[in-house]
C-alpha cells in the first residue's frame, strides 16, 4: 500500500488531509508541490491547479483525486476506524455544512488577509500589508467566530458527541490564523476558543502543526 500526498504542508486543505490520514493511522509520502510553480504535468491530474492530489498506488491508473474534500471522504471509505463522517444521515449533513463553512468563508479570510500577508508576502520579500490584516480580525472574522461559538455550545465537538469531518475543517483553518500570529479571542468567544485548543491539541494535529511551527518561525524571524 502506497499513499502519495501532493502538496505543501502549511496549505490548510493540505493538512486536512494529513490529519485524516493520521487519524487512520494510514502512512502516507508528502510529496511536495507549490501551487504557483507547479511540476510538469501537474495539471493533469489536478486541473484546478490546486493542492493537495493523493495517489493512491493500490489502485491501475487513474488512480489520483484532486481536492481535499474529495480525498478526507475517499480515506474514511478506504480505512473505515475510525469512522471520521457521522453515519447518521442529518448528522452527515451537518458535518458536511462545516466543511463547507471552513473551506469556503474561513479559508477566504484567513487565507488572502493573514496568511498571505504575514506569511506568503515575507517569503516573497514583500511587506505584509497590516490594514488588510486589521479588517479581517475586526470586520471579517466576528461574525463568522460568532456563528461556531452558539454552534458549539456545551459540546467538545461541532457535530454530536464524536470527533469528526467538521472538526478537522474548522481547526485545520485556525493553525494558519496562529501561524500569522493570531488566535481566538477567548474573552470574546469562550467555547469557541476551549473548543478549537482541545481539538489542536490532539496528536494528529499536534504532530503536523509541530514541524510547520519551525518553518513558519523561520519565515517571521526572517
Amino acid at each position: 500500500m502506497a499513499l502519495i500526498v501532493y502538496g505543501s504542508n502549511v496549505s490548510p486543505f493540505v493538512r486536512k488531509v494529513l490529519v485524516v490520514l493520521a487519524e487512520k493511522g494510514a502512512e502516507y509520502t508528502l510529496d511536495p508541490v507549490n501551487p504557483f510553480s507547479p511540476p510538469p504535468g501537474f495539471t493533469d491530474i489536478s486541473p484546478l491547479k490546486r493542492i493537495p492530489v493523493l495517489r493512491d498506488t493500490d489502485r491501475s491508473e487513474p488512480n489520483t483525486l484532486p481536492d481535499s474534500s474529495v480525498i478526507c471522504d475517499y480515506l474514511d471509505r478506504k480505512f473505515p476506524t475510525p469512522p471520521l463522517y457521522p453515519q447518521e444521515a442529518f448528522a452527515r449533513a451537518r458535518a458536511l455544512w462545516f466543511e463547507e463553512y471552513a473551506d469556503s468563508v474561513l479559508a477566504q479570510s484567513i487565507g488572502p488577509g493573514l496568511f498571505f500577508e504575514r506569511i506568503v508576502k515575507k517569503l516573497l520579500g514583500q511587506t505584509p500589508d497590516e490594514s488588510v490584516c486589521a479588517v479581517t480580525m475586526n470586520d471579517k472574522l466576528p461574525p463568522l467566530f460568532d456563528y461556531l461559538e452558539k454552534q458549539i455550545g456545551a459540546s467538545a465537538y461541532l457535530v454530536g458527541d464524536a470527533f469528526s469531518i467538521a472538526d478537522i475543517a474548522v481547526c485545520t483553518m485556525l493553525v494558519n490564523m496562529r501561524h500569522a500570529g493570531e488566535a481566538v479571542d477567548a474573552k470574546r468567544w469562550p467555547r469557541f476558543a476551549a473548543y478549537s485548543a482541545n481539538i489542536l491539541a490532539r496528536p494528529s494535529f499536534a504532530k503536523c502543526v509541530e514541524g510547520e511551527a519551525r518553518f513558519i518561525a523561520r519565515v517571521r524571524g526572517s
